[in-house]
């Protein structure tokens, strides 16, 4: 992984002899540790990067077991630190494996990729066709996309192919008023006939104890040029499901790397909606039973063209008993931030007031994409059951915004 998150680790190595190999590190946040947040180790900072197998060990904290993973190529361990415990962690061979079995996995079935937790998919990547239904024009077909994504109780939160806009499916990003040698294409707005987002091939998949995941090569595609420049943005999209170790609340991961290969590269015009992250909500969740509130303290009356680190979307369990919802996090790095978002007014679809939300970084200001250049956005979703605080938010954004510090004694 090329990145790693808000905590520095303050590692001391303490060998015995080689048969029974101990390491002990310290996290030191420059934020005190307020809720649960992916943490990692660099392998080669403690002695392991030529360790093949770390089957034989075990990573412990004031004797708990902790399940930790490996990253696909070798140079980081990851595991989930929660607040309640010790900062103090020692990680040793073990005569025996004794590390837990897979708990968060990928599978795949008929163009659907699952990433699931103790067996329960959680949320859904469509690589396959998508047809809109019967008697509806087929310009609305459409891959790449998520749906369902789930709560952790198991109500579907996202919505595809919406009688009212069928080129919504349920979390997804296109570009929308974006110019091409001076020519506007919209990626969005399928029925335009001018471009669509669709996918390609996995660069990877991955699952284990703590985290799955994969990553997806997605083309933004110019349906009004030739043959040899239809390619107007080449997109990886990593998407990443972790564990928190409650029954109540998980988190994901999203992140977009892209760049044009056209010489001339590709204007992103300044408009309401496009890139980013974007989803389109459960027909339930309508004017009366839905709330909006971002990290300025914006409710869903006036969030919408504001500027904002968080927004938290909470609405009624598909029960009646409840609430669930996402609270979505922007990365600091991202263009744009504090991001300006998208957000459906109360009155939204003839009265009704169904719910769309946006984290979009052209809103107010066009991003001019020059050619073979790599840019990227990142957000982390937390979905939660019950209710979220805004302490509890803004919590979740420290532990992912603090840049960390890794050091060795």
């Amino acid at each position: 992984m090329k990145y790693i998150f808000f905590f520095g680790v303050l590692m001391s190595l303490m060998f015995s002899c080689k048969e029974a190999e101990s390491y002990s590190f310290t996290i030191e946040g420059r934020t005190a540790v307020l809720q649960a947040a992916p943490v990692s180790v660099n392998l080669e900072t403690i002695g392991l990067e030529k360790i093949g197998d770390l089957s034989e060990f075990v990573l412990g904290n004031e004797g708990e077991q902790i399940p930790f993973q490996v990253d696909n190529d070798k140079k980081r361990l990851w595991f989930v630190h929660m607040p309640q415990r010790s900062v103090n962690y020692t990680f040793g061979r073990v005569a025996a494996n004794t590390q837990a079995d897979a708990g968060v996995s990928t599978s795949q079935n008929k163009g659907d990729l699952h990433l699931s937790i103790g067996g329960v998919p959680v949320l859904t990547y469509r690589y396959g066709m998508s047809y809109p239904p019967k008697g509806v024009d087929s310009i609305f077909r459409k891959s790449a996309y998520i749906h369902p994504l789930l709560s952790p109780a198991g109500d579907t939160l996202t919505r595809i192919q919406p009688p009212d806009h069928y080129h919504h499916y349920g979390i997804w990003g296109p570009w929308t008023h974006t110019r091409i040698d001076g020519e506007r294409i919209d990626f969005w707005n399928l029925v335009e006939g001018q471009g669509t987002v669709l996918f390609n091939k996995f660069n990877d998949t991955f699952s284990g104890p703590v985290f799955a995941g994969f990553s997806a090569h997605q083309e933004h595609i110019n349906l009004k040029a030739s043959q040899d420049k239809q390619i107007a943005l080449n997109e990886n999209l990593e998407v990443k499901l972790w564990d928190l170790g409650r029954s109540d609340r998980y988190m994901v991961d999203y992140i977009s790397t892209f760049n044009t290969p056209l010489e001339s590269g590709i204007l992103l015009e300044a408009y309401r909606y496009g890139g980013g992250l974007g989803m389109r909500f459960t027909e339930r969740w309508k004017k009366d039973n839905c709330t909006v509130l971002t990290s300025e303290g914006k409710d869903r009356l006036s969030a919408d063209g504001t500027n904002a680190r968080w927004c938290m979307v909470t609405g009624e369990a598909s029960s009646g008993e409840g609430t669930n919802g996402i609270l979505f996090l922007s990365y600091p790095e991202n263009r744009a931030h504090p991001e300006p978002m998208r957000i459906w007014p109360m009155d939204a679809n003839g009265g009704r007031g169904d719910m769309f939300f946006e984290f979009c970084p052209i809103r107010h200001k066009e991003w001019n994409i020059e050619s073979n250049k790599d840019y990227r956005l990142k957000y982390r979703m937390v979905v939660f059951e019950g209710e979220l605080s805004p302490e509890e938010a803004e919590g979740y954004w420290k532990a992912y915004a603090d840049a960390p510090i890794i050091s060795t004694k």
